[in-house]
């Protein structure tokens, strides 16, 4: 069996949970058997997150780069023999097919989204330095020029005065982190908010706990400082409210349905003001145009709705194709939905899992009946599958139109929409006309048309001629109802740092 880790207590930082009230969690979406129990009521609310003292008394904030930077190395070895685990600690963990989970795992492995962010706040500063030395040597003028050394930026006044700014911890960050990549985004919101001199209290989704603990028990077992990295499992009414709204934390950082979201703001502004970063749902808009490689954009097209059984906040679920190559667009993405290979997530070669729940089972069902009865065309799937579990057949649906459910409402499933379009104006009316806009991609071999799309689209990242691709030096956040701030890059690190400006008078020099 999995080596399940303990439940939260001093191994992370926490007293230990009391061992009751408790209640199951939901069932396993493979088998519908109830995996474990987990805290519930208001136990979140008592496990108080680490107060101001604990913070100011901590030395995380203060140590030196080189010393942090000793910790990071040992977690990144510790990870990455973490990652070659068996995938039945992350199937068990979320219903990840094993598939899925081995390109999760090989990417952290590999770096691409390890806690990366120490060594890359010295490559910032590195690059802004080599910057200002360019525009010094070819007398570039820029207005309030800055010159960066470490968290230093120093700033030319007029008059008799020095000036320069530091960037400082913020405090305590709350990380509430999603149950559909729970390392990912546990490395993605822990890492800057460490890097950056914060302490971290971390509450992992109800349904996907045992990552979030595995990684503690790696925290503790690199020394990390008692108290710098918390964990916190529990419900989002209960855990999740209480960091919401404490007083003693100072920025909350969520990923997860637009819906919490607005409630996460409100309990900001009812608590403390405190800072926060929201990465929310999503409609993105694919759009196919008729001098696009049509093989390339029909792989793009199903990768970028299917991956993960739809269950991705980027997916592409609008996919608006050019009306010369509608009907072959269609019947290519019908033929490549039907060769999916549904089953049990540990069984070499299958492609789709089950839903992450029953409640979200239903909902995908729901939106898939209203498809029908308000005109798409079913082209494929849109039934249950099995006898047991929460699995849906690969759906794909044509002749949809922008004022369709399914066309408007964020489904999380493996449910394709195609649409179709004719000029240029009308689909980026059309593919800005939502509430979302997190993500968005062009397949065109006019290049022209690319950046005119990269431009008009409204979403936090633009794709041209491939979907779904996130990197640590990228900054990744959405426009709209799609969530504020941003994430990964220099503009992530900014979200975990209060900028404070220090002025100085310079004394004259006696004539």
């Amino acid at each position: 069996s999995p080596p399940y880790p303990p439940p939260p207590g001093p191994a992370c930082g926490l007293p230990a949970l009391p061992p009751e009230p408790i209640s199951p969690l939901p069932p396993s979406p493979t088998s519908s058997c109830v995996p474990c129990n987990m805290s519930s009521s208001s136990l979140g609310a008592r496990q108080s997150p680490p107060p101001p003292q604990v913070f100011l008394q901590q030395p995380w904030g203060q140590r030196q780069f080189s010393n942090k930077q000793k910790f990071e190395l040992k977690l990144k070895c510790l990870v990455s023999g973490f990652c070659m685990l068996s995938a039945e600690v992350y199937v068990g963990d979320r219903s990840m097919v094993a598939t899925c989970c081995r390109v999760e795992r090989k990417l952290v492995a590999l770096g691409r989204i390890r806690p990366r962010f120490l060594g890359f706040v010295k490559i910032v500063n590195l690059i802004m330095v080599l910057r200002n030395c360019i525009i010094s040597k070819y007398n570039i003028m820029q207005p309030c020029l800055s010159f960066c050394i470490s968290h230093l930026c120093f700033i030319h006044l007029d008059g008799d005065f020095f000036s320069f700014t530091r960037h400082e911890p913020i405090g305590v960050c709350g990380q509430i982190i999603p149950w559909n990549f729970p390392l990912v985004m546990f490395i993605w919101k822990v890492a800057p908010a460490l890097s950056c001199g914060n302490t971290v209290v971390v509450k992992p989704a109800e349904q996907t706990p045992l990552t979030a603990l595995h990684m503690g028990s790696l925290i503790k077992e690199a020394g990390f400082p008692p108290g710098v990295v918390n964990i916190v499992s529990g419900y989002g009414p209960t855990a999740g409210a209480a960091i919401s709204h404490h007083m003693d934390i100072d920025k909350v950082g969520f990923t997860g349905s637009t819906e919490v979201g607005k409630l996460i703001k409100e309990a900001a502004g009812k608590s403390n003001l405190k800072r926060v970063t929201l990465e929310l749902g999503g409609k993105s808009p694919n759009i196919i145009f008729a001098d696009a490689d049509l093989d390339r954009a029909v792989e793009f097209a199903h990768i970028g709705l299917f991956y993960h059984q739809g269950q991705c906040c980027i997916a592409g679920s609008r996919i608006f194709v050019e009306e010369p190559i509608y009907d072959e667009f269609v019947r290519r993405s019908v033929e490549r939905a039907k060769k999916y290979v549904l089953g049990n997530p540990l069984t070499p070669g299958v492609l789709q899992g089950p839903q992450i729940d029953k409640e979200q089972h239903e909902k995908i069902l729901e939106l898939i009946e209203s498809g029908k009865k308000e005109g798409a065309k079913l082209e494929c799937g849109g039934s249950p599958w099995g006898d047991k579990g929460y699995f849906i057949q690969p759906t794909v649906f044509s002749n949809v139109t922008d004022d369709m459910r399914i066309a408007k409402e964020e489904i999380f499933g493996p449910v394709q929409q195609i649409m179709k379009f004719k000029t240029v104006d009308e689909v980026i009316k059309r593919a800005n006309n939502t509430p979302y806009g997190l993500a968005a991609a062009v397949f065109t071999k006019d290049l022209d048309k690319a950046l005119t799309f990269a431009a008009a689209l409204q979403a936090g990242t633009v794709w041209v001629n491939f979907y779904s691709s996130i990197s640590a030096q990228t900054p990744f956040g959405g426009f709209k109802m799609s969530g504020n701030g941003r994430e990964m890059g220099e503009y992530g690190l900014h979200e975990y740092t209060e900028v404070k400006t220090v002025t100085i008078r310079i004394p004259q020099k006696n004539l």
